[in-house]
């Protein structure tokens, strides 16, 4: 523990990162005791206090991460003024070039994604926000490398002797076989010095065969390498060559915009969204939980999060006010986060650094909405005795995406990957009310309405009236309409910005109870687990766009 540490803090950080890294994404706490040396006692006290907080959750005897783990994350790029300034010239650049764009910092000796801009085909790029890559494998690595220090070189030289498979990196496919270590150094420096001349480098299937990448330096008012862009491409789509000739000229001219704007901007610090109420409710928590929560933790988790919503950091100050802390104990936990690396000191000013993301963010980044869902549907199978899906609009008919089985001997499962039409049923009704009035109209005029059941509506105004209806209610109840026997009851599920991204629904057997009954008693079972599948969805998307 660091003099000034907080114990207690440096301990459950050690913890989020030992899950974070494990080659496992789920182990016990006998694990986590060997892995951290943290003794067992005090890692119960942590992942009870991180499963209070909602970062880690259990399953039997197992700990994994919860979506509440990419909060640090989520602050460092709410906080970056480097991504605030240039995330839409990201944008811009990959629909001009009709190319996947990124944007990358210096993370120690390695290039951390913190913007991107992806072109979805057939064969696509799966590199996330929050990825880090090793340096010598990407342009932007290279790129970067360009500002490199002899202790720089000396500390990638170590990091290379501990992983020469690169293992430690998930952004990018393990090597299968160490390389010769002189050649690379060679190799690495060579491009450097190229990068130099050029003003670019490429990144020619080094990370995998297919992959081409352009990398250009985004500079800093002082002139330092802010970051580095990367144009990525396929060899199917272009040669070297080809790309090289193509995309230098733009992305050039990108790179010199963007330089300009962050000159004209300079980061200023920000003021955070004040939460003064949040140090009481910690203290009330922990008297709700005696010993096993783990106010120091929590506290400093929070000053953590309190760099959401602000540019250029955090004074001491504004840290306090923001969480309700006194100054010293807000002190106390920028420090200890600056002696581990994941803030700094500039100024009077606190910053968050790209490696907060290790604690989570990176692990987790790659999740889709199904993967976000799926525990919360078990739970609601479980508790309502009822089958449970999720769905999403798929051209004019709806797909499940993910679902849990209830239960019970008679089951009705909605598998991944069915498609129904919509109109009939719950959960298209639901999403298709979630749309504007002029698409909904649009896509209901081209829908040829079909009995399915003697409970069918069959009427284009019949249907339309039943959707506006769901709108007005926020929820659709189904009785026999496409199957006989079955019900459904569906609800919405609303990004942060209120839009519908899905749909939750309950299959339930048409038995002696009446549908308003079922109604009545499953809606407000469904409707918290929307809320809460909603409450990941804003953690897990506050800075991508959703993965379905």
């Amino acid at each position: 523990m660091t003099e000034q540490g907080q114990g207690p803090l440096e301990r459950g950080l050690t913890v989020l990162r030992a899950l974070a890294d494990s080659p496992e994404p789920r182990l016990r706490r006998s694990d986590l005791t060997k892995i951290t040396g943290i003794p067992r006692s005090p890692v119960d006290r942590v992942l009870e206090t991180l499963i209070q907080l909602g970062y880690v959750r259990e399953e039997g005897r197992d700990a994994l991460l919860a979506p509440g783990a990419m909060a640090p994350g989520n602050a460092y790029l709410a906080s970056s003024p480097l991504r605030a300034a240039l995330t839409g010239h990201v944008a811009q650049l990959a629909n001009q070039l009709d190319e996947s764009v990124s944007l990358a910092v210096p993370d120690r000796t390695a290039a951390r994604l913190i913007d991107q801009a992806v072109r979805r085909r057939t064969m696509y790029l799966a590199f996330h926000i929050g990825g880090l890559l090793p340096a010598e494998r990407t342009a932007a690595g290279v790129v970067l490398a360009c500002d490199w220090s002899d202790e720089d070189f000396s500390t990638w030289r170590k990091q290379r002797a501990m992983d020469p498979l690169d293992a430690s990196f998930n952004a990018v496919p393990t090597r299968a076989c160490p390389p010769d270590e002189d050649a690379l150094e060679r190799d690495f420096t060579t491009w450097i010095r190229q990068a130099r001349t050029d003003g670019w480098a490429l990144d020619d299937e080094w990370v995998e065969p297919g992959l081409l990448a352009l990398g250009a330096p985004v500079h800093a008012p002082d002139g330092t390498v802010a970051g580095a862009i990367s144009v990525l491409t396929h060899t199917s789509r272009h040669t070297p060559e080809s790309f090289i000739s193509e995309v230098v000229p733009p992305l050039r001219a990108a790179t010199t915009e963007m330089t300009a704007a962050l000159t004209a901007s300079p980061p200023t610090p920000g003021q955070p969204r004040v939460h003064p109420a949040q140090a009481s409710e910690l203290r009330l928590r922990k008297q709700d939980l005696g010993m096993g929560f783990l106010e120091g933790l929590a506290r400093g988790l929070a000053v953590i999060e309190a760099f959401q919503g602000t540019l250029g950091g955090l004074t001491i100050t504004a840290a306090a006010e923001a969480t309700g802390l006194s100054r010293a104990t807000a002190r106390r936990n920028l420090l200890t986060l600056t002696a581990l690396g994941y803030a700094r000191l500039v100024g009077d000013t606190f910053q968050l650094q790209p490696a907060v993301m290790d604690l989570g963010f990176e692990r987790l980044s790659p999740l889709t909405l199904a993967d976000l869902a799926t525990p919360h549907l078990r739970e609601l199978a479980h508790a309502s005795g009822q089958s449970a899906s999720l769905a999403v609009l798929d051209g004019d008919d709806i797909r499940s995406i993910a679902k849990a089985a209830a239960p019970r001997v008679l089951r009705i499962d909605l598998n991944p990957g069915t498609r129904l039409p919509a109109p009939p049923t719950a959960l298209g009704r639901v999403l298709l009310a979630g749309l504007p009035p002029s698409e909904r109209a649009e896509r209901l005029r081209r829908f040829t309405p079909q009995a399915y059941t003697s409970a069918t509506l069959t009427s284009q105004g019949a249907i339309a009236e039943a959707v506006d209806t769901v709108s007005r209610d926020g929820y659709a109840l189904v009785d026999q309409e496409f199957h006989e026997g079955i019900r459904s009851l569906a609800v919405p599920i609303h990004d942060s910005a209120g839009r519908t991204l899905a749909a939750l629904n309950l299959t339930l057997h048409a038995g002696s109870s009446s549908a308003d009954a079922e109604r009545d008693e499953l809606l407000p079972v469904l409707r918290m687990a929307a809320r809460r599948i909603e409450a990941d969805v804003a953690l897990a998307f506050a800075c991508a766009e959703p993965v379905l």
